[in-house]
């Protein structure tokens, strides 16, 4: 009996002269006068694997008929040497079985090259062309080399909460959760809609960080990570943003902002190196179709130190920049994408860390230096796509954090757990937060978001 394998293992370890089975979808077909040439993919690699089924196949005329592109199908046979070019072996099939056809009328994915935004229309199918293929087999190995890495260092991986009454980040952009009647909810008697009568006993959110919950974990294991889908409710339909996102986020007690770098630096060595060696030939697909700088991209990644400077010398820097920018440069502002873009590509070339920002555009959570004017935050830049880590060390003082939340007007009632870690047993600690969609698309040079999420959340869409 004939074993079920999958393609890629088949192309890369597949012998002559063995039997098999492969199942998939078909790609293309070409009839010749006794047989035909049927592409099948399933999934597992960019390349399908071509099968040569002949007249004498039994039920061939029938199934032939149905077979377009887009139906389902098993074929069986031995596997045989290629005499086309760029393939080493093909299937000779012994026997096809039709499982569900598709109209070469109506099936939208036909041979001709379609536009991205064609293709977020049919999120439902694009998965199954070549670029959105190779994007989520790279995304999945991503996600493997992210556990791994922080398996291997022996970090607890962490499931912080979707639903929280905090706002880590104080941006202000989160999504309400209620179970309330939104035609007629409970109000107080100044008119406001009174949460205190809601599920929670108070307002709730969809979370946009793990990170503080990351931290009460990280008191007791010392290293800990949260690797889970997060929320921000920004009115944005730029190629940057999402609403639904995944973010990495890992928190180690112990560990000051030196360590934070180190693991950040070498975080990201891994997962590209990681990335190379198991979806060669997507990224080689990203490198020729997408971006050809993809591969020097990884390359870079991989094989440099990356460089680290202060804020203030960045502002320094891009002072005497023989460059004009469309927003200004000056000590106390934020860093623009353009302004971190020309440090990582044009002035360093290779991927820069900048740390200890002003308090002023930093998290109330983030170490205070002894200069008073700025705090231990740290991001890493990198070439094409500016920030793709923020971190920092955290505010491990009890009287001076008390004294930040004052300064942003956070409540310390409402967060007397996140006091009570300085209370009892606090440590230095710190950490980082990475958006994974970033991180993919810069691995993959794709220039839209929301082409390397399966199915992107954004303004006015929401279809499944």
């Amino acid at each position: 009996m004939a074993t079920t394998r999958r393609i890629l293992d088949l192309l890369r370890n597949g012998q002559p002269g063995e039997t098999v089975t492969i199942q998939g979808w078909v790609r293309t077909k070409r009839d010749q006068k006794e047989f035909s040439f049927v592409e099948v993919n399933d999934g597992s690699s960019l390349a399908g694997l071509q099968a040569v089924v002949s007249q004498d196949v039994p039920g061939y005329a029938d199934a032939l008929k149905r077979v377009n592109t887009g139906a389902s199908v098993e074929l069986s046979g031995t596997l045989v040497e290629s005499p086309a070019k760029g393939q080493r072996i093909e299937l000779k099939a012994e026997s096809i079985t039709v499982f569900g056809e598709a109209d070469a009328e109506t099936y939208p994915l036909q041979k001709k090259r379609h536009s991205f935004e064609f293709l977020r229309s049919i999120a439902h199918l694009r998965p199954r062309t070549n670029t959105l293929g190779s994007v989520f087999r790279v995304r999945n190995a991503c996600a493997t080399a992210v556990h791994n890495f922080f398996q291997e260092r022996n970090f607890l991986w962490v499931h912080t909460p979707l639903i929280t009454a905090s706002d880590a980040e104080g941006a202000g952009e989160l999504f309400t959760v209620t179970s309330m009647n939104l035609d007629t909810p409970p109000r107080t008697k100044s008119g406001e809609v009174d949460f205190a009568q809601d599920f929670f006993g108070k307002r709730a959110f969809l979370t946009v960080s793990g990170q503080l919950e990351a931290e009460i974990m990280a008191m007791a294991f010392t290293n800990v990570y949260t690797f889970g889908p997060t929320f921000r409710a920004e009115n944005s339909n730029t190629s940057r943003h999402l609403a639904e996102f995944w973010m990495i986020e890992p928190e180690m007690a112990f560990c000051a902002l030196d360590g934070n770098m180190e693991l950040a630096e070498s975080f990201l060595k891994y997962v590209f190196k990681y990335v190379l060696e198991t979806c060669p030939e997507d990224m080689e697909f990203f490198n020729q179709r997408i971006d050809n700088t993809v591969l020097e991209t990884a390359d870079n990644i991989i094989n440099n130190e990356f460089e680290r400077i202060t804020y203030t010398d960045a502002i320094a820097l891009l002072e005497k920049a023989d460059k004009t920018f469309e927003f200004p440069v000056s000590w106390g502002l934020d860093l623009q994408s353009e302004h971190e873009r020309y440090l990582a590509e044009d002035l360093f070339k290779k991927p820069v860390i900048v740390t200890d920002y002003p308090k002023e555009i930093k998290a109330f959570y983030m170490r205070q230096n002894d200069d008073g004017k700025t705090v231990r935050a740290m991001d890493v830049l990198a070439p094409r796509i500016g920030e793709i880590i923020g971190g920092s060390q955290r505010e491990e003082r009890l009287d001076l954090l008390e004294q930040r939340m004052a300064d942003f007007h956070i409540p310390a009632e409402s967060m007397w757990w996140y006091l009570d870690l300085r209370r009892f047993g606090t440590v230095p600690h710190a950490g980082f937060g990475l958006g994974f969609e970033r991180l993919v698309q810069f691995m993959t040079g794709m220039q839209n978001i929301r082409d390397v999420i399966p199915f992107p959340r954004t303004p006015q869409s929401a279809e499944f």
